[in-house]
């Protein structure tokens, strides 16, 4: 007798289901409530800050694109789906081998049939939704009433609509090439199509819909032939960007002869939907590739051999001239002003007295160098950091302009060490203090900064007018920071310290402005302690209701958000405006589809030493303009746009996208405008473009043979010397204005065998005046002086190496480096003064030990082949031309007192009648100043301190002896 065992009961395996399900679910809930967290706190973050359109705006675009990408895949392939199974043979006689895939397909056919087109429409709406700026571009397209000179179509076409008709090609080609792929596949599992006896048969339904879907799609790649007449204006055809002759006589008309066949073959697909013979389409599209080679690639080869080869200058000097023309105007260049300068060589007495002016703003202080200086003079706290390198500004003192480096005292958080606690990182240590602003003209006797603006608390000329000096937004800025509090409780900011470090008090602050979304709820902690992985910010009995949270502080981070259209500028620079700290920052409106103007790369055009490794979003560029002016403020981050260039037609478009986010220029302020300067990077990107398109002449163009580039930084070879702004006159200039400045050196294909004299030297009005909501009339006009090659000026290469090879400069220098010291050389400026070209550049001295505080103690000057070295700049000026230049400068009064003031006499340097190293004085000096030396090394080992004092005395007296015999006996 045998029984039958109970089934098991199901109870287990359905819990394990309903377990399976539930964590499924609660993971989604999870999942979603992160990304919701994302996406509210980015919602706070821009209503805080008054730019809550500008993400609705992309939020509904990215929507209402996907929505048209996901339903513009979907519902085609959907309906191919249904129609080709709906449309199948009901009795086809299928072989065996596809009755056994329907058998597999079978259950899964409804699935299938909405899941295919649902999988492909998420795929097509994630990549509409990322063309929402095309569109939006397209729909919003502003007028430029400058016409091609090819089809005469008006330039806003190329730049606002070509882009979206090459997009909408693009997407729907793909949509007809999948639609045709699955009518294939679902046509031929269910017999629809069919091999039988070497023989393809083709069901009446099927054949009519792929007739009419390839005739569509030669329909597509007919119109995507004639936008492609358009695309030759902003292609590179290998000596100019835009069409030459080949294009214009061969490229172009073969691009409409193939459109109008593929239109013709399109329209034979369609008749053979209706009478049912391949052939005829068959044939067409084969004369199809046919002509596609010969009209595509074999006519223009063979234009471009015969015709265009053996005269080419002839053929394609209009051409040329478009590509020239069109340049110039799409980087706002073609207004620039040019002269014959022939520089003189000879240096003589009082030559550069009519340039006092000019020669009294010559920088000396290195903004690259003397942020060690400066962070020595004035960190006060280990916690404070500056720019490195500093920025150059400007400001009004008693009625007369100065050139200034600056810097804000910003948090250095690292710096805290082991008390760097969240409360300390986040609720204490919030913001930093006050703006340093130095000279650039002048130095101390110790060859320290001269400063204008200091100290904690500030202390100077801005803080006589009473700014406010808290940095709570800056480059340097904390990740975030949680501030604010009701009024009436204690300040927990640390504002700064007072008395000195071991008698310090604590001089608290709370943040009074609107800088951030309020984090007073327990939703908006929540969301936020998700945000940056937190759990103090949910927890922390610190916050209360008014607590704001900070972040995203970076002004160049604020701008981008706010305006994610502009290209930044990679300089934002402080400035103290109207009582308040603010950044200022440039933003560009580019494109790269302006017709027949010259692509480049943006993150190339303006990499060099001061900037080597840039990284840009939309690098190849064909069309700039600095349209916006934007301002962050350092206290609380408050972003205002400016329309600096509102005829822009870019600037326009978007400001149809985002409507009410950019000011007028109206409503900037004097102050403000009096510290908006030229921008650097655009300035780079049009020195770029100018080292081949400053010629006038197609013929010179086309030779090539006065291509110029920039020269190398001298301390740096294998970077670009970087522009510099100074307040100088240049020629044809009445009075000095603040200006950015270049020089350019020939082009040569043998590298570092390229001649290293000067060429050109571009300058650029920087000064916008002072008028409320109006630019100054010269504001960026740029001059070029082409030197002449009658009489060659040494590049900046020369001049350096000039420098570098003079005995009593190499033998200072070596002396230097033989001990505790090191040597380093500032930036090398070029200056059109004395009616030739003089270059400075300041020496500075540091210890080789930890602490770096490098002090300016020799400047070298350079005028035709001829070099001085000395103290100051006003005695190396005096020096080089006959003892007395007549030049003002910031350090004429100051008397070196750790170096002191070599007996040169006029002739120093090059001119110098006794050769130091055949001096028996000299030689005498040179092995004292070795053994003292060698004798305080010793001392310092044996740490004889003593022996080492005496060394040392012995050391600086063969120095002094040194440098009086190397200026002249």
């Amino acid at each position: 007798m045998t029984s039958t065992p109970a089934p098991a009961p199901a109870t287990p395996r359905r819990s394990r289901r309903v377990l399976a399900i539930s964590l499924v679910v609660i993971a989604a809930i999870v999942v979603a409530f992160f990304i919701f967290a994302n996406l509210y706190t980015d919602w706070l973050w821009y209503d805080q800050l008054g730019f809550a359109g500008v993400l609705t705006t992309q939020w509904l675009a990215r929507i209402g694109m996907f929505a048209v990408g996901f339903l513009g895949m979907a519902i085609p392939v959907w309906l191919c789906i249904q129609l080709a199974y709906r449309l199948r043979p009901v009795y086809a006689r299928l072989s065996a081998q596809l009755d056994r895939y329907q058998e597999v397909v079978e259950p899964l056919r409804r699935l299938g049939m909405w899941g295919i087109p649902i999988f492909f429409g998420f795929f097509a709406g994630f990549a509409a939704s990322t063309q929402w700026e095309t569109v939006a571009m397209w729909v919003n397209g502003t007028s430029t009433s400058v016409t091609d000179p090819q089809f005469g179509l008006d330039t806003g076409f190329y730049m606002f609509a070509m882009p979206f008709y090459s997009a909408l090609l693009g997407f729907t080609s793909a949509v007809v090439l999948i639609c045709l792929l699955v009518s294939a596949v679902v046509a031929y599992l269910y017999g629809s199509v069919r091999i039988a006896n070497r023989e393809l048969r083709i069901s009446r339904a099927a054949r009519i819909q792929f007739a009419v879907l390839a005739g569509v799609y030669l329909l597509l790649q007919a119109a995507s032939l004639w936008l492609d007449r358009y695309k030759t204006l902003v292609s590179d055809n290998g000596t100019i960007t835009g069409p030459g002759y080949t294009e214009v006589h061969a490229t172009i008309p073969g691009q409409m002869i193939l459109a109008i066949i593929a239109a013709l073959v399109a329209l034979l697909f369609f008749v053979t939907a209706v009478i049912g013979h391949w052939r005829y389409p068959l044939i067409a599209t084969a004369l199809l590739v046919v002509s596609a080679i010969v009209l595509g690639m074999a006519y223009p080869w063979a234009v471009n051999l015969v015709q265009v080869r053996p005269n080419a200058l002839t053929l394609e000097k209009p051409y040329i001239q478009n590509n020239m023309d069109a340049t110039k105007a799409a980087y706002n260049v073609e207004g620039m002003e040019s002269t014959d300068f022939a520089a003189k060589t000879d240096a003589t007495k009082g030559q550069l007295r009519s340039d006092a002016e000019t020669t009294a703003q010559i920088r000396i202080m290195d903004p690259a160098i003397i942020p060690p200086t400066v962070q020595q003079l004035e960190q006060y706290r280990s916690y404070y950091q500056f720019q490195n390198p500093m920025d150059v500004d400007r400001y009004d003192i008693d009625g007369t302009s100065q050139d200034a480096v600056v810097s804000v005292r910003e948090l250095n958080l690292n710096a805290l060490g082991a008390n760097a606690s969240w409360q300390n990182t986040t609720q204490i240590y919030t913001h930093g203090y006050g703006i340093v602003v130095a000279k650039g003209n002048a130095r101390t006797s110790d060859g320290k900064p001269v400063f204008l603006e200091r100290g904690i608390p500030a202390a100077g000329f801005l803080s006589d007018e009473d700014y406010e000096p808290r940095v709570y937004f800056g480059e340097n800025s904390p990740t975030y920071s949680i501030v604010g509090s009701p009024a009436g409780s204690p300040p927990i900011e640390l504002d700064y310290l007072s008395g000195s470090d071991t008698g310090a008090n604590e001089v608290k602050t709370t943040f009074t402005g609107d800088g951030g979304p309020n984090i007073g709820n327990w939703f908006n902690r929540l969301v936020y302690a998700l945000k940056f992985q937190s759990e103090q910010v949910l927890f922390s009995d610190s916050i209360n209701a008014d607590s704001q949270i900070l972040y995203d502080r970076d002004p160049a981070t604020r701008v981008q958000k706010a305006a994610p259209y502009l290209t930044l500028d990679s300089d934002p620079y402080p400035s103290v405006v109207d009582g308040r700290i603010v950044w200022i920052v440039d933003g560009y409106t580019t494109s790269a589809s302006y017709p027949y103007s010259h692509t480049t790369s943006f993150s190339q055009a303006i990499a060099d030493s001061s900037n080597p490794r840039p990284t840009i979003a939309m690098d190849d560029v064909n069309y700039i303009r600095n349209s916006v002016k934007a301002t962050v403020d350092a206290y609380d981050g408050k972003v205002t746009l400016y329309a600096w260039d509102a005829d822009d037609p870019v600037l326009q478009t978007w400001e149809k996208i985002y409507p009410s986010t950019v000011k007028p220029l109206s409503q900037m302020s004097g102050a403000l405008m009096s510290h908006v300067r030229y921008p650097t990077d655009l300035f780079k990107v049009q020195r770029s473009i100018l080292s081949t398109y400053h010629v006038d002449d197609p013929q010179s163009f086309f030779r090539g043979d006065n291509k110029w580039i920039t020269p190398d930084d001298p301390q740096n070879p294998d970077e670009l010397q970087p522009p510099y702004y100074l307040t100088m006159k240049m020629p044809g200039q009445d009075d000095p204005q603040y200006s950015m400045f270049t020089s350019f050196i020939p082009a040569s294909n043998a590298g570092s065998d390229s001649r290293n004299v000067l060429m050109g030297y571009l300058a650029v009005d920087s000064n916008a005046g002072d008028e409320a909501g109006e630019k100054a009339s010269d504001y960026g006009k740029l001059r070029m002086l082409e030197i002449s090659a009658d009489t060659p000026v040494p590049g900046p290469g020369q001049v350096q190496n000039s420098f570098d090879a003079e005995p009593t400069v190499s033998q200072y220098f070596n002396l230097l480096k033989q001990g505790d010291s090191q040597v380093l050389k500032g930036n090398l400026l070029t200056l059109p003064v004395g009616g030739g070209l003089l270059y400075v550049q300041p020496v500075y001295v540091q210890s080789a030990g930890a602490t770096k505080l490098p002090t300016l103690q020799k400047v070298l000057v350079a005028f035709g082949d001829k070099v001085a070295f000395e103290d100051t700049l006003a005695e190396a000026l005096d020096t080089l031309f006959g003892g007395d230049s007549g030049a003002s400068t910031g350090d004429s009064n100051v008397t070196p007192t750790q170096t002191p003031t070599p007996g040169a006499t006029e002739g120093t340097g090059s001119d110098t009648g006794v050769n130091p190293d055949t001096s028996v004085a000299f030689q005498a000096a040179l092995q004292e100043a070795k053994q003292a030396l060698a004798d305080r090394e010793a001392a310092m080992k044996a740490g004889d301190w003593t022996k080492y004092g005496e060394a040392d005395t012995r050391l600086t007296q063969a120095l002094n002896t040194l440098l009086q015999l190397s200026g002249g006996q």
